[in-house]
């Protein structure tokens, strides 16, 4: 595999190479070290490709994930609770989980738990790997990337992604580079307000 493509949004990328060298290193390694032909196993059931042999986003991920394994890069969660409230949302926020769950239960609230899950994280740098439907990439820029920045446990997010050319050999639905390329431009220079890499990639 090869990087094709790459896009800083608010010096993303600058921020790696003078803070983070041996990470953005370690990413570029990632994705040279993957063996596409070998994740080329799907047999599409489709009707456009039917029997058609495509590249596995299953095979990709779980080649991506021992490699990021094996440079140190772990998952990370992140738990709080929710309710109804907007405003009890916004003044316990910031609080401690523990915190959070007694305000809103002494509120007479229902607490509900939740989490942010990053796929990768080392030295406070997280990078998704979205080989998925498109609609998880939005979730992956706007909500896990941002919490994880605005909660003070990165300093930046990277965000793989297929070009056209290695998503129009794999199953419909499929996210690409230049399309969220073009989503993420269209939202402003500063949304969402946290720096980040966006990486394109291909056989």
């Amino acid at each position: 595999m090869r990087i094709v493509e790459y896009y800083s949004h608010l010096n993303g990328l600058e921020f790696l190479q003078v803070h983070k060298p041996g990470l953005w290193t370690e990413i570029k390694n990632v994705v040279d070290m993957l063996d596409a032909e070998a994740c080329r196993i799907k047999v599409s059931n489709e009707i456009r490709t039917m029997g058609k042999v495509l590249y596995s986003p299953v095979a990709m991920n779980r080649e991506m994930s021992a490699s990021f394994g094996g440079h140190g890069w772990r998952e990370s969660r992140t738990g709080y609770w929710v309710t109804s409230d907007a405003k009890l949302i916004r003044k316990t926020m910031h609080m401690p989980p523990a915190q959070q769950k007694a305000e809103i239960e002494a509120a007479g609230l229902r607490a509900i738990s939740s989490y942010n899950q990053t796929d990768f994280v080392k030295e406070r740098v997280a990078v998704e790997v979205q080989f998925g439907k498109y609609s998880f990439v939005a979730y992956d820029l706007f909500v896990k990337h941002m919490a994880f920045y605005v909660g003070d446990l990165i300093d930046v997010g990277g965000e793989i992604l297929p070009m056209k050319e290695l998503q129009s050999e794999m199953s419909s639905g499929v996210a690409y580079y230049e399309g969220e390329l073009y989503n993420l431009i269209r939202e402003g220079r500063g949304v969402p307000a946290v720096p980040l890499v966006i990486v394109g990639v291909a056989p």
